[in-house]
């Protein structure tokens, strides 16, 4: 089998297995609008919080806005409390039309860890069941309709707390429907090198019962098709590799089907940068949208010859017009 080829995720069927991970303060609709057009498979939000959710927070549904292109997407939702991630689980099939919820058992963030969700959960496999379990009965008792559950981990706590097999078992045992795995600690965060090794023991581990996916240091087609020769998982996340760089997904895919890609001409790269930004503006407005596009316009001037004096100006914008200046002579 071809290395990219499809993938099914409970009864969710995707055409490809290259996707965009959930990326917190990033993945948004208009992100993922510009991941889709350029070859990502599928994509997830950035996490959900369940308490703010359920709380009636409008800030928090906006974070679920589906993107129009999107044949298919995951809302990735985060909590330590089994009842309440079952009522956030209810709430998303209520208001979204997404395809699968996600649930985050790896984010490393210390305010998020101290609810005791995100990465906190990978050490402690007895409540990541009892989440994922409710939330697994949560769709399935839905009157609406049932989306697969799925989960992304990490390789453990630290050095001295590798416990992703626990967490995996634990995942197993209360019926999700694919398993991710980031290949660092929650002590690492997003520094040193992932640890490509666990993800392929956890591949054999799972043992085909479910799909694996595998996500860290994706940042190049040459990348992705190592991470699958020596993994072989199901598919393969990227975060960080996607910013201000969306063509990777489609560079992967060719380079995995045809052995060769093509370079993102800088006219290309800029285009897609104002194709987010108008994006941003119809959801936003146009001051929250610039400021955001901040960042991102700066990762999207990598590689641009004279980058560096770019985001000089690229830092003070303030309206379309500015970014329309700072790039008109390219």
């Amino acid at each position: 089998m071809s290395l990219y080829h499809p993938v099914k995720i409970g009864s969710l069927s995707l055409d490809g297995n290259i996707f965009l991970a959930p990326v917190a303060g990033y993945s948004d609709a208009s992100f993922r609008s510009v991941c889709r057009q350029y070859g990502a498979d599928f994509a997830y939000t950035e996490m959900v919080s369940s308490e703010a959710l359920t709380r009636g927070s409008e800030k928090t549904e906006i974070l679920m806005t589906r993107a129009p292109n999107e044949k298919a997407y995951a809302v990735q939702i985060f909590g330590g409390d089994s009842a309440r991630m079952s009522d956030c689980a209810r709430l998303v099939l209520e208001k979204t039309t997404c395809e699968c919820i996600d649930i985050n058992c790896g984010c490393p963030v210390p305010k998020i860890i101290k609810g005791g969700a995100g990465s906190a959960l990978t050490r402690e496999p007895k409540k990541l069941f009892e989440i994922a379990s409710s939330v697994v009965k949560a769709v399935e008792s839905s009157s609406s309709r049932k989306v697969p559950v799925t989960v992304k981990i990490r390789k453990g706590w630290d050095d001295s707390s590798i416990t992703w097999k626990e967490a995996a078992q634990a995942a197993l045992d209360a019926g999700v429907s694919a398993i991710a795995m980031h290949g660092r600690t929650r002590a690492q965060g997003y520094e040193g090198k992932a640890d490509w090794d666990a993800i392929a023991e956890l591949v054999q581990f799972v043992g085909g019962r479910i799909p694996v996916f595998g996500n860290g240091d994706v940042f190049s087609p040459e990348d992705a098709k190592a991470l699958f020769e020596k993994t072989n998982c199901d598919g393969i996340m990227i975060a960080r590799g996607a910013m201000g760089n969306p063509f990777l997904f489609k560079k992967i895919r060719d380079y995995l089907t045809t052995g060769k890609y093509s370079e993102v001409s800088v006219k290309d790269k800029i285009a897609a940068g104002f194709a987010e930004l108008e994006l941003l503006v119809q959801s936003r407005g146009e001051k929250s949208a610039c400021l955001e596009m901040r960042k991102r316009f700066c990762a999207y001037s990598k590689g641009i010859e004279g980058g560096a004096a770019l985001r000089k100006e690229i830092i003070a914008a303030s309206t379309v017009g500015d970014y329309k200046k700072i790039f008109a002579s390219i």
